[in-house]
């Protein structure tokens, strides 16, 4: 296993097509944005069991990408997961 130290904002390239970016670092979590083509399948290691073992897969345990066919724009993602803002 190859071991890589990253700081926010900096990256990994994957095969000249997959980037892999550190969105943000929280305490003990850290954030990736992860862009790959399409056709590449991305998904959280309990996804990918799940889908692996033949279970159905909520749709809420898969994200989908938040920028076309490219993948997904951190950006974007960020703003996903904030909390909405509370109504009157």
């Amino acid at each position: 296993m190859l071991v890589l130290s990253r700081k926010k904002d900096e990256s990994i390239v994957i095969n000249n097509d997959i980037t892999i970016v550190v969105v943000e670092i929280r305490g003990d979590k850290v954030r990736l944005g992860v862009e790959a083509p399409k056709e590449v399948p991305v998904h959280r290691r309990e996804v990918f069991e799940a889908i692996a073992r033949g279970e159905p897969v909520d749709a809420a345990s898969v994200v989908a990408p938040a920028v076309g066919a490219t993948g997904v724009d951190p950006e974007a993602a960020r703003a996903a997961e904030q909390p909405a803002p509370p109504r009157d």
